[in-house]
């Protein structure tokens, strides 16, 4: 059984990201190829999401709202509560967004000059440059 905490936790963000980049126009919008990879996903899910809710209406205003308001914390829980309700009542949905969504234990890899991958948490200082002065207090 997919963990659906878990599962909103990842389609959640991404579609956030989406309607932020967007607005309203992620609902219409074609594939942009300059959009990073989040946009990219996030509008894929939502596609996924839309194209198989039959009533589609609940999470357009969800994510029309969150585009008008992106920094609310409470228009996300809105189309947190959508994408739940919807995900429970369509299990097979659920299964095809966790397929398109990378692997939990994906690869972490950072690229250009001086960056840093963190795979997991971070305990301590992470820091990269030139003359820089750390101090952790505890």
């Amino acid at each position: 059984m997919l963990d659906m905490d878990a599962l909103l936790g990842q389609v959640v963000p991404a579609v956030s990201a989406a309607a932020g980049v967007y607005g309203a126009g992620i609902l219409t919008r074609a594939e942009d190829e300059a959009a990073d990879a989040t946009v990219r996903l996030g509008h894929r899910l939502l596609n996924r999401i839309l194209s198989r809710n039959p009533r589609p209406e609940s999470v357009v205003d969800a994510v029309t709202d969150l585009a008008e308001a992106a920094e609310d914390p409470d228009t996300v829980a809105v189309l947190r509560r959508q994408l739940r309700r919807l995900l429970t009542e369509d299990p097979e949905l659920a299964r095809e967004l966790a397929a398109l969504l990378p692997a939990a234990d994906a690869t972490v890899q950072a690229s250009g000059e001086r960056s840093i991958a963190v795979g997991g948490s971070v305990s301590g200082i992470v820091s990269t440059g030139d003359s820089a002065l750390n101090v952790q207090r505890r």
